[in-house]
């Protein structure tokens, strides 16, 4: 299958190139500049050059190509509101060069948080908060499954991990106390993370392309939820700097999600696609220490 992935120099599509170019699959990248080409190149793609701005190359390249894995995102969280709607105007682009064709279309989103419990599959998207209008985005992706269109939403972590390379929201943590001399936590620390590893993450979306049901949302999750205060406790352990608690402000426009118990299940999404983590956990990679200075 020809393959067309957005985000696909970075820490999550990077390695979603490498497994989709390891099964078979031929892979068109695109890429903002030289530097982001030669990283769509050393993962076994070819690189296109634009960015999501560039609809007219979206739309070149979406149709042309089997199908399509959406993973851009500019990640400039002092200005959600511009890069959710830069995202949402992208996706629908991409949306629209696929109607009436069949083809696969997968994006990809955030776990949602259910009262008292892991979330499910099932789950309602959010659609509020800091990051809602990423799940407005996804919906109407979801939505052109009645326009003969194969979509599906693949929902990860905050954090997704890869031991000395990334770390997902877990980086921020380490950040923050690689800068401030303490390994800082929320409230009381309760509030539970989901994690998983950026090579199980990059095998389920090559499934969701492949085998992936039209209008379907599955759960990329590796472990259903580390306390925030584990977190820190292994952070601070690595780097040598006290615990502590801090405002949710510290974090800026992420505190509030900081603040969230948001544990989430992947147990359907294993059971209906034969999904099988088998990479360290989150903890385990930040108790493996020797982190970027990130």
């Amino acid at each position: 299958m020809r393959v067309f992935v957005t985000g696909a120099s970075g820490g999550i599509g990077s390695v979603v190139v490498e497994e989709l170019v390891a099964h078979g699959h031929e892979v068109v990248g695109l890429a903002r500049s030289e530097a982001s080409e030669q990283k769509v190149i050393n993962a076994g793609g070819t690189p296109v050059r634009g960015g999501l701005g560039d609809l007219e190359v979206l739309t070149e390249a979406a149709g042309d190509v089997d199908g399509v894995i959406h993973l851009a995102f500019s990640n400039d969280f002092s200005d959600l509101e511009r890069s959710i709607a830069e995202e949402g105007l992208a996706m629908d682009t991409i949306g629209a060069a696929l109607v009436g064709t069949g083809k696969p279309f997968v994006i990809v989103s955030g776990t949602t948080s259910a009262d008292g419990r892991p979330s499910t599959e099932q789950d309602p998207t959010m659609t509020d908060g800091p990051v809602g209008g990423r799940g407005v985005n996804s919906q109407r992706v979801l939505d052109l499954a009645s326009r003969d269109v194969r979509t599906s939403t693949v929902r990860l972590p905050r954090s997704v991990h890869e031991r000395y390379v990334a770390y997902g929201f877990a980086g921020i943590l380490i950040a923050a106390a690689q800068r401030s001399g303490v390994s800082a936590y929320v409230g009381d620390g309760s509030q539970r993370w989901p994690a998983v590893h950026r090579r199980d993450a990059a095998s389920l979306f090559r499934i969701m392309l492949e085998k992936g049901v039209a209008g379907t949302v599955v759960n990329a999750v590796g472990d259903e939820g580390d306390t925030m205060l584990s977190l820190a406790t292994a952070i601070g352990a690595q780097l040598g700097v006290p615990v502590q608690e801090v405002p949710a402000e510290t974090f800026g426009p992420l505190g509030e999600i900081f603040s969230i118990d948001q544990p989430a299940s992947s147990a359907w999404t294993r059971e209906t696609y034969g999904w099988k983590p088998t990479h360290p956990s989150l903890l385990a990679d930040l108790e493996a220490g020797n982190y970027p200075n990130v």
